[in-house]
């Protein structure tokens, strides 16, 4: 198995509901899209809930000692600023209460988790998959489209997805 396959799980400010609409779920597959297309990450699996994001990734070699997480997070709170900017109130909700921001959009500290094995990277990739299904959001986890299970269940074309097996 690859070395370096990564679980991270990025939750919005509090909880809040911030990747609800479409366009700020864009902004994220924008991100991931960037990060594919520039050859830093290899990405395996994804879901975009209304209040976090859970990626199964891979630094790819040129990466390995950079922090692509830290590009992932700024970029998409940079943009999700310039969506909200427009709407004060809704800003005022990501207000920083550090002093070296003015606004936060994503909780200290994501969780990350490195996967050692085929069988928990399975388990990690049906957890994603299933989330939606778990929220209510859906029936079957390929009705999301907001997620890589269309890509695995139904066989339908990523173009950001590397199959896990290609690493394996």
């Amino acid at each position: 198995m690859h070395q370096g396959i990564e679980f991270f799980t990025a939750t919005c400010l509090n909880w809040q509901p911030l990747l609800y609409p479409d366009n700020h779920k864009k902004i994220v597959i924008d991100s991931l899209n960037f990060l594919v297309k520039n050859n830093r990450i290899w990405l395996y699996g994804y879901v975009i809930m209304p209040n976090h994001v859970h990626i199964l990734w891979c630094k790819q070699p040129d990466w390995i000692n950079k922090n692509v997480q830290q590009h992932f997070s700024k970029f998409t709170a940079q943009q999700l600023k310039f969506s909200l900017i427009n709407n004060l109130q809704s800003l005022d909700g990501y207000k920083s209460t550090q002093n070296d921001r003015e606004f936060q959009f994503w909780e200290r500290r994501p969780h990350k988790a490195t996967m050692y094995n085929r069988v928990v990277l399975e388990q990690k990739l049906d957890y994603i998959h299933n989330n939606p299904v778990k929220a209510g959001i859906c029936q079957l986890p390929e009705e999301y489209i907001h997620s890589s299970a269309s890509y695995y269940i139904s066989n339908e074309e990523n173009e950001l997805i590397t199959h896990y097996m290609e690493h394996m």
